[in-house]
C-alpha cells in the first residue's frame, strides 16, 4: 500500500509538472513511455538461449523502432520545426532539405535493417528470427503508430491530449468503484472482475466528468492554444468559437432552488460528451485486448516499469485507442474544412527553395497591386 501511495503521488505530481512545462516536455514524456513500452514488448517473446547464438540481433529491433520514430515524428513535427528555424537562413535551408528527403532517408534506413536481418539468418534459428521480425513490426504498427497520435494531439493544443487521457483515468477509477459496490453480472470472460453494472454506471459518470472537465480545461489558453513551433514560451491566441462561453438562462423553478439564474457553457463541452462516450464504451476494449493477450501468452503482467502498478504497457492500451479517436474526431469534426493560410504557407516553406519563395512573393505582390489598381 505504501509503495502504491508513494508511486501514485510522484506520478501525479510529475505529470502535473510536465503539463505545466508545456508541449515539448509532454512530447518528451510520451517518447520515453514509448521506449519503455517497446522494451517491455521486445523482451516478451525473447529467449535467452537463442539470443546467445545471435549477437547483435537485439539491436535490429531498436533499429526498426528508431527508424519508425524518425519517419512518424518527422512527418508530425516538420512544420513546427520549420517555423522554429525560419529566421536562420542556413538552418532553414538545412532543415528544409532534411524534410524534403525525410521519406527517402527513412526508406533506406528500413531497407538497411531488412538486409541486416537477412544477413543474420542462421540455420536452425530461422523460425525464432522470423517470429521476432514479425513481432517487431506488430509492435510498430499496433503500439507505436497508435501512441504517436498522442503527439499530434499535443501540438493541436494540450487540451486535446489532457482531456482524453483524463477521461480514461476517470473511467478506470469509477469502473473499479462502481463495480466493487454494485457489480453482480460478469461482463466479459477475459476480465472476470468487470461487470455490467460497473460498465453502465461508469458510462454515466465518465460523460458527466467529460462535460465538467472540458469547461474547466477550456478556460486556460495555455491548454487550448495550438503550438506552431518547437519553442517553450508562454502561449497567447484567439481561443476560437469552441472555447468562448455561451450563456443560457435557467428556468425559473431552478432559480428558486439554486442561486444561479444563468450558466455558461463552452461549445467544446458538447464535443467532450462524444469523447466521454467513447472513453466509457469503446476504449475499455483496449484493456480487454491486453487481458486476452496476457492470457494467450500465460503472463501475469507486461513488466514492472512502475513500482506497485505493473508494467507501462498494461496501463497504456486504453490510452492509445483513445488518442487515435481524439485525433480522428478533432480532424473530422473540429478542424475547419478547406485550404487555410497555414496550409499554403506550409507547402511554400517546405517545398520551395528560398529563391522560388522570393519569386512567388514578387509575383503575388504584382498581382495584388494590379487588383488594387483596377478597383
Amino acid at each position: 500500500m505504501w509503495i502504491r501511495t508513494y508511486s501514485t503521488v510522484w506520478m501525479i505530481g510529475g505529470f502535473a509538472l510536465v503539463v505545466y512545462m508545456g508541449h515539448l516536455y509532454i512530447t518528451a514524456m510520451v517518447v520515453v513511455i514509448q521506449i519503455f513500452m517497446a522494451k517491455e514488448l521486445f523482451n516478451l517473446l525473447r529467449k535467452a538461449h537463442e539470443d546467445e547464438h545471435l549477437p547483435g540481433f537485439r539491436l535490429l529491433n531498436w533499429h526498426f523502432f528508431f527508424t519508425a520514430m524518425l519517419f512518424v515524428y518527422g512527418r508530425l513535427l516538420s512544420q513546427p520545426l520549420v517555423n522554429s528555424v525560419t529566421p536562420d537562413k542556413f538552418l532553414y535551408q538545412f532543415v528544409s532539405s532534411l524534410i524534403k528527403y525525410q521519406m527517402a532517408i527513412c526508406y533506406f534506413l528500413y531497407i538497411a535493417g531488412f538486409m541486416w536481418f537477412i544477413l543474420t539468418l542462421k540455420k536452425n534459428m530461422y523460425k525464432y528470427q522470423f517470429r521476432q521480425y514479425a513481432w517487431t513490426h506488430m509492435i510498430l504498427i499496433v503500439v507505436f503508430t497508435q501512441s504517436s497520435f498522442t503527439v499530434a494531439n499535443i501540438f493541436e493544443g494540450i487540451f486535446w491530449f489532457l482531456l482524453p487521457a483524463s477521461l480514461i483515468v476517470i473511467n478506470d477509477i469509477f469502473a473499479y468503484v462502481v463495480g466493487f459496490f454494485f457489480g453482480r453480472t460478469p461482463l466479459i470472460k477475459l476480465s472476470p472482475k468487470k461487470t455490467w453494472e460497473g460498465f453502465i454506471g461508469v458510462s454515466v459518470t465518465t460523460m458527466i466528468s467529460a462535460f465538467v472537465l472540458a469547461n474547466i480545461l477550456g478556460r486556460f489558453q495555455w491548454l487550448t492554444c495550438p503550438r506552431k513551433d518547437l519553442s517553450t514560451g508562454w502561449l497567447q491566441c484567439d481561443p476560437g468559437p469552441l472555447f468562448k462561453p455561451e450563456y443560457y438562462t435557467l428556468p425559473g423553478w431552478i432559480s428558486q432552488w439554486f442561486p444561479w439564474k444563468e450558466i455558461s457553457i463552452l461549445p467544446v463541452q458538447w464535443h467532450a460528451l462524444c469523447l466521454g462516450l467513447f472513453a466509457s464504451i469503446i476504449a475499455p476494449f483496449g484493456g480487454f485486448f491486453a487481458s486476452g493477450f496476457k492470457r494467450a501468452f500465460k503472463i501475469k503482467d507486461f513488466g514492472d516499469s512502475i513500482p506497485g502498478h505493473g508494467g507501462i504497457t498494461d496501463r497504456m492500451d486504453c490510452q492509445m485507442v483513445m488518442a487515435v479517436f481524439a485525433y480522428i474526431y478533432h480532424q473530422s469534426f473540429i478542424v475547419r474544412e478547406g485550404i487555410s493560410v497555414e496550409m499554403i504557407l506550409d507547402q511554400v516553406l517546405t517545398n520551395l527553395t528560398f529563391e522560388e519563395q522570393q519569386t512567388l512573393l514578387a509575383k503575388l505582390g504584382q498581382i495584388l497591386q494590379d487588383r488594387l489598381g483596377h478597383s
